[in-house]
């Protein structure tokens, strides 16, 4: 594993160093507008976030809540294409120099074709691929492409897999692993709850690789109750809420999102 992969391990190695979680932002491209969503992955960079997930919005996204539908919704209707999702993590990156991930769901890759997907997101400067619906029995086909090409490849974990399946998704993944914190879809809680902190403990028992904990969090005090136990924090739903609320003002959203970003790099940082 080569590439801007590395560049993804040094970040979350120094975060670890730092004695602190790393801080994980998402936004799908072309939300609210292609170069919308590139001024807004910035602002979460430049805000306090360490990387940065790019999402291929997708008519059928099974993960993601109402908030993250919707923005979805708006960047599919505005004509969104993969080119324009390449090009936010080109522009993304060169503009921050950070690690930039797309986060997508394998039909849209398959269709394109793992190879050439791989390859332009390398040459784009993406860091790897988040596949949230990719099963590990199915994905030698992407992993070998992502490989050759330098790309992590991150698989989700959920709080209802067994052992013996966790140590088969952390054995074929890379980068790091993505454990979803409860059973459901994305979006804002309350509470991140228990089962997120024994998943974590269980991810742990099978593989070296960092474990970065999404779904639930909003705010600088969940951060910090994630990255007690976490060696990162995933917030995706917040961010787009930041946006969703000031449509009708783009500078404002950005600030927004950039001071959400602050908070939340603050709350890592307490660490509970």
């Amino acid at each position: 594993m080569a590439g801007r992969a590395e560049l993804l391990g040094r970040v979350l190695a120094t975060a670890k160093d730092e004695g602190r979680a790393a801080l994980v932002g998402y936004l799908p491209a072309g939300f609210p507008t292609v170069d919308g969503g590139i001024a807004a992955c910035t602002a979460l960079l430049e805000g306090g976030c360490d990387i940065v997930e790019v999402g291929l919005p997708h008519s059928d996204p099974v993960l993601d809540g109402p908030v993250i539908q919707t923005a979805d919704d708006i960047a599919l209707r505005g004509g969104v294409r993969i080119a324009d999702v390449l090009r936010t993590v080109r522009e993304t990156h060169a503009a921050t120099g950070a690690p930039v991930l797309c986060m997508t769901y394998w039909n849209p890759v398959d269709r394109y074709g793992a190879e050439r997907f791989a390859a332009e997101l390398a040459e784009a400067g993406g860091a790897g691929c988040i596949l949230p619906d990719l099963p590990v029995e199915e994905s030698e086909v992407w992993r070998k492409a992502a490989e050759q090409h330098g790309l992590a490849t991150v698989f989700v974990v959920a709080p209802s897999s067994r052992d013996e399946r966790l140590a088969r998704i952390t054995e074929a993944g890379s980068g790091f692993v993505y454990a979803a914190s409860l059973m459901g879809v994305t979006g804002t809680r309350e509470s991140v709850g228990q089962e997120a902190q024994e998943l974590v403990r269980r991810t742990r028992a099978t593989t070296d690789l960092p474990v970065c904990v999404g779904l639930g969090v909003s705010n600088a005090r969940q951060a910090a109750e994630v990255a007690a136990f976490a060696d990162g924090v995933i917030v995706g739903s917040a961010f787009v809420k930041r946006l969703l609320d000031h449509e009708d003002d783009p500078d404002a959203g950005l600030a927004a999102v950039r001071e959400l970003a602050g908070e939340l790099a603050e709350g890592v940082r307490r660490r509970g």
